[in-house]
């Protein structure tokens, strides 16, 4: 669902999209982002690496099966970009911390925490959590 409100000669942008918490579903995730970013004239880089990140989380550890998760992005008032990844294992909270020197995963939080300004997990009705990240306007 792609929408856009107008408040008082303010447009704000968002998009909210369901999808397969499969590696497809997940590659599907950074591509609309970068899309979406490309078409509302924001830059769509770093957002596009967060996404993959996060869908990759949420396809890896956040999977349930039958069930979906979600993308948010959102064009903030003040230019800023909020993406939301929401997944269906709210028991598993994600933690960035130092992966295992030999390990071949644990990384991603840590990308995500050097690439976004802000970033955090909401937990939301059980099942269900979201990870967040912010990109401020620069």
């Amino acid at each position: 669902m792609n929408q856009e409100i107008t408040r008082t000669g303010t447009t704000v942008r968002h998009v909210t999209v369901l999808l397969s918490a499969t590696r497809r579903g997940a590659r599907l995730a950074r591509r609309l982002t970068v899309a979406y970013l490309a078409d509302w004239g924001r830059p769509h880089e770093t957002a596009g690496q967060i996404v993959a990140e996060l869908a990759a989380n949420a396809v890896t550890h956040g999977r349930v099966p039958g069930r979906d998760f979600r993308l948010g992005v959102r064009l903030l008032a003040d230019g800023a970009v909020r993406i939301d990844v929401t997944d269906a294992r709210g028991d598993r909270l994600p933690v960035a911390g130092e992966p295992a020197q030999d390990g071949e995963s644990g990384r991603g939080l840590l990308l995500v925490a050097a690439l976004a300004d802000r970033w955090g997990v909401t937990q939301r009705p059980v099942p269900c959590k979201t990870v967040w990240a912010e990109l401020d306007a620069h």
